[in-house]
């Protein structure tokens, strides 16, 4: 009587899936994981993506020089 098992869950599933129908749930899908990356990106803060920003833009001038000179 302690965990459910996979039978359990499937038709837990399939009860959902009829009541709510399966394009509502992926549209709920979709606006959580939107909320999801907004919360993510408000957490993040400005000083890190004016770091991540600027280290993006920052070009290896030996690296570049080293592949001139390469055969």
């Amino acid at each position: 009587m302690g965990s459910f098992s996979i039978w359990h869950w499937l038709i837990v599933l399939v009860i959902v899936a009829l009541i709510f129908g399966t394009k509502k749930l992926g549209n709920m899908g979709a606006d959580l994981g939107k909320a999801v990356k907004g919360f993510k990106d408000g957490v993040k803060g400005e000083e890190e993506r004016a770091a991540e920003a600027k280290q993006q833009s920052t070009i290896d001038v030996q690296a570049k020089e080293k592949d001139k000179t390469a055969p």
